[in-house]
């Protein structure tokens, strides 16, 4: 299956998961997103470190996301990782859509009009490291401003996995491109 394949497969497979079908109105977060929250410090790239399985990143390592505001107030999103299987780059662009009367909580989608949501459920204060759900217990990701974090970060993390009903045996920690020998290709 190719990497485009997958992608719409994810994404249908995460809009049939959630219940969503791009005019979902009832937002239901595993997870409450964070109060306290700016878009604008969130802006910028992140590096996953810690994730869910899913078919959209499959054998993906060196994952970034980086978001940009656009005029409109959405957010363009950008997710990168390497394929360690194919030895290539794959790139999906998708949208978020702040979803009214939440703080911290979008609608995203890579494939229109499929949508899944994202919530910032935790944020460090200085907004270098965040956990994101989504509307099931298939989403979770740790993200920080840095590709490598602290073990004790990675364990915080999988505890408030567990504390809101994640299988974190199922967790996949991600390695850095310097992990694995790949040159950054930005």
């Amino acid at each position: 299956m190719n990497y485009l394949s997958k992608v719409i497969f994810g994404l249908v497979t995460l809009s049939v998961v959630a219940g969503v079908s791009g005019c979902k109105s009832d937002p239901t977060p595993v997870a409450p997103p964070v109060k306290n929250f700016s878009a604008q410090k969130y802006l910028g790239k992140w590096y996953e470190i810690v994730r869910m399985p899913h078919s959209f990143e499959e054998n993906l390592q060196g994952v970034t996301a980086e978001y940009r505001l656009n005029a409109d107030g959405t957010i363009e999103v950008t997710n990168r990782g390497y394929n360690v299987v194919d030895k290539e780059w794959q790139t999906a662009i998708g949208k978020a859509e702040p979803v009214q009367g939440m703080t911290a909580a979008y609608k995203v989608t890579f494939f229109w009009p499929f949508y899944g949501g994202y919530y910032v459920s935790w944020l460090s204060p200085d907004y270098s490291m965040a956990i994101v759900t989504s509307d099931s217990h298939d989403y979770f990701w740790l993200l920080s401003r840095s590709p490598k974090v602290d073990q004790s970060d990675i364990d915080f993390a999988l505890a408030k996995a567990n504390e809101w009903g994640y299988d974190i045996d199922q967790m996949i920690v991600t390695q850095s491109l310097a992990d694995i020998g790949v040159a950054n290709a930005d």
